[in-house]
């Protein structure tokens, strides 16, 4: 079995030059600032970011291998996009294995491990963009809340699938379909109630109400993105 890759937040400090590079393309890639289906151009992105090709090359490896870049034959390396099934379909894995994680958390988290939870849900309270209702953005691994809780569930089929084979193409699209008008706020008050449920040690109820907040995060990135192929599809009345 493949061991989990633990996400830990890097001091700058400990970087090397493709590591920052890693960290700043894979921010822009999640928050949408290169959107899906870019191609990757790696003398733009060189002059971006003020990096050689040699540590660029190697940040983008590494992004492949986290599937938020894929090459495509006879076009080459472009960010990754999915079709509207197959988010779905993705939506639909989160929600029962992420359920069955918080219920495992539930039964296994330590009192300190819980503890932490609540505190990282107390410093994304505390995010401007959050507070405004413009997004809920969560930086990986151990600042994340979704990754705590899978950590949290002891199950290292389910950590390995969920934090290597899925986590970072999660990441991407459970972040930009969130931009949409109370969207923050509700999920937001979603991760307390479900702490709220893993401290109380009901881990049916913990699973209920991940499987719940995933749900509506799915219905949410339909619409949005049913709306997106509609604006699409009109004639243009130019």
């Amino acid at each position: 079995m493949i061991a989990p890759v633990m996400h830990k937040t890097k001091n700058k400090a400990n970087q090397t030059l493709a590591d920052q590079v890693l960290t700043k393309i894979q921010t822009a890639i999640i928050k949408g600032e290169i959107p899906h289906g870019t191609k990757i151009s790696e003398q733009e992105l060189a002059a971006t970011y003020g990096i050689s090709r040699g540590p660029l090359r190697e940040a983008i490896s590494r992004l492949e291998s986290q599937k938020l870049i894929e090459r495509i034959p006879h076009v080459g390396a472009r960010v990754v996009s999915l079709d509207i099934n197959e988010l779905v379909d993705l939506f639909k894995v989160r929600e029962v294995l992420e359920g069955m994680a918080a219920r495992l958390a539930a039964e296994h988290m330590s009192p300190t491990e819980v503890s932490e939870l609540s505190s990282l849900l107390d410093k994304h309270e505390q995010s401007e963009q959050l507070q405004q209702g413009e997004s809920y953005y969560q930086q990986e691994g151990d600042l994340d809340f979704h990754y705590l809780i899978i950590m949290g569930s002891k199950n290292k089929t389910l950590i390995n699938t969920l934090t290597v084979d899925l986590y970072h193409i999660i990441r991407m699209y459970r972040f930009q379909c969130s931009a949409e008008t109370a969207r923050p706020q509700k999920a937001f008050s979603e991760h307390r109630r479900i702490i709220e449920a893993i401290q109380s040690g009901d881990g049916e109820l913990a699973e209920l109400l991940m499987k719940r907040h995933i749900s509506a995060a799915r219905v949410n990135t339909e619409q949005r993105l049913t709306a997106i192929c509609s604006l699409k599809s009109l004639p243009s009345t130019n």
